[in-house]
């Protein structure tokens, strides 16, 4: 089934998201950093002349049997190994050197949700053992039955299209894009950025990689970022360490490039994606067209409405006959969180039993203007009658601060109950949420209650919250709060306002 040129969001509710500006967002490193390059707020004529460099390829020729489409977009990000391309000089620095694995290295499912609220990203584990579904060896044109193997493998076998079914089949999620990006366009995408700090709470050694990084605070630059990301020697050699690690570099890569003004200024963005582009593959369905559709979103983007997940397992260490080591899943839990991809729901409000999917059957919803949406609650660490939340109006909107006041307050949430006119001329575009950082897990539920909205600390505030309503991002949606006396414990899912550096 080939990609669809003209649907940069498919729906079943197509017409009456299309009333919607879409609020898209979503860094991503190790395979996917060239995307938010390529869909910043720039103009089409941009967008068109960079869109020539990318490479393209065909991942979805002659699939059949495929999952259903679903609500949102998703993206399966790939980044290959492509060592190849790197100078003589880089292999040496950053002990690069030996032949590429003609492999994923990292293999990542990216849902962005039909409201344009939410990015949830789940990593998925290149060891996985997996069923390859027959196909045809992409270096012989021998025709193979379904074998099992590890995950990765399945791009050494097939390439792209192969890579697609396999996940399909793993996951029964609909892929609409894929994009691969391989180790040089990664390092030139946090070299033009700048570098992007990390922070380690002890000293990071990895003498396979030459990983060397003090305890504390560190900006990396593109070769530095590579060893951050892929080294394996730490963290007990785990990979789901190194999973973690990617992760939490995601979050500080989002903070960068938003605090840059790379993404919203054309001639620095240009600059920028010119030098990356070339390593770039992507499928011929995605566009100038839905480059430039996703791009507007990111004015409305922060490091908040990104989720990160990974799977659950069974068992970490498989030894399976002929593979060595792979990863096995908990194929009921991980069923779980593929679901909520599937029914456009927030990771957060996966349970390990699988009372979330029975919480957005109860009524969950959006209490923004006092109408159930059906969506499942999303996640807080803090009940919210434990928060106490300030209200006041940003915008012209006459009744908006009672309406949101009381909006909140129907979620459980201590309002004043007497919200407050903001000074100045209404034009308050964003929604922000001031909080001293001593009571971060609590600006983080209530984050959770607005989507989208930016968090913005303020030292010394005291426990009570500061809402500041914008022209965007004030729609509440229902929390609740983790019970440890239920039973019900949720499936650990990190935003990425939480995974930066502080």
């Amino acid at each position: 089934m080939p990609a669809r040129a003209n649907s940069p969001r498919p729906s079943r509710n197509d017409a009456a998201r299309s009333r919607r500006r879409p609020r898209w967002g979503l860094r991503l490193a190790t395979g996917a950093s060239a995307l938010v390059l390529v869909t910043s707020g720039v103009g089409h004529a941009v967008v068109s002349d960079l869109d020539a460099q990318v490479h393209r390829v065909d991942p979805f020729r002659g699939l059949t049997d495929r999952p259903d489409n679903t609500d949102g977009l998703n993206f399966l990000v790939v980044g290959t190994d492509g060592r190849e391309k790197i100078t003589a000089e880089q292999k040496k620095k950053y002990n690069l050197g030996g032949a590429g694995c003609d492999c994923t290295d990292t293999l990542m499912l990216v849902h962005l949700s039909a409201g344009g609220e939410r990015a949830s990203v789940v990593s998925l584990p290149r060891d996985t053992l997996a069923d390859l579904p027959a196909h045809k060896d992409k270096h012989t044109g021998e025709e193979k039955g379904a074998t099992r193997a590890k995950l990765n493998s399945a791009y050494t076998a097939g390439g792209p299209n192969l890579t697609v079914r396999t996940v399909e089949q793993l996951t029964k999620v609909h892929i609409d894009h894929y994009m691969e990006v391989d180790f040089t366009s990664f390092m030139r995408t946090v070299d033009v950025l700048g570098g992007v700090p990390v922070c380690t709470d002890r000293r990071l050694r990895d003498s396979h990689s030459g990983l060397d990084l003090p305890k504390g605070t560190t900006s990396l630059g593109g070769g530095e970022a590579l060893q951050y990301v892929r080294a394996r020697h730490v963290d007990g050699g785990s990979d789901l360490a190194r999973i973690q690690r990617q992760q939490r570099f995601l979050g500080a890569l989002v903070a960068k490039a938003t605090d840059s003004g790379v993404l919203m200024n054309p001639v620095k963005f240009n600059k920028v994606a010119s030098t990356v582009l070339d390593s770039v593959s992507a499928d011929r369905g995605f566009g100038p067209d839905e480059m430039v559709a996703l791009g507007r979103a990111l004015r409305g983007f922060t490091p908040a409405s990104a989720e990160f997940a990974s799977i659950p397992l069974s068992d970490p260490d498989h030894r399976a006959p002929g593979l060595g080591s792979t990863v096995v899943w908990n194929e009921q839990k991980a069923d779980r969180l593929f679901s909520a991809l599937r029914d456009d729901r927030p990771l957060a409000s996966v349970t390990e039993d699988g009372s979330g999917a029975r919480d957005a059957e109860a009524g969950g919803g959006e209490a923004g203007g006092g109408e159930k949406s059906g969506k499942a609650p999303a996640s807080a660490e803090v009940p919210p009658s434990q928060i106490r939340v300030q209200v006041e109006n940003g915008t012209s909107e006459q009744g908006l601060g009672m309406r949101i006041d009381a909006a909140l307050r129907r979620s459980g949430f201590a309002t004043t109950g007497a919200p407050r006119t903001a000074p100045g001329d209404g034009e308050q575009k964003r929604t922000t949420i001031a909080y001293d950082p001593r009571w971060d897990r609590s600006a983080r539920s209530l984050a959770a209650a607005l989507p989208g909205a930016e968090l913005k600390k303020d030292e010394g505030r005291g426990p009570q919250m500061h809402v500041l309503l914008g022209e965007e991002h004030h729609t509440v949606r229902k929390v609740v709060a983790d019970d440890p006396s239920s039973g019900a414990k949720r499936l650990r899912a990190t935003t990425g306002d939480s995974v930066g550096c502080d």
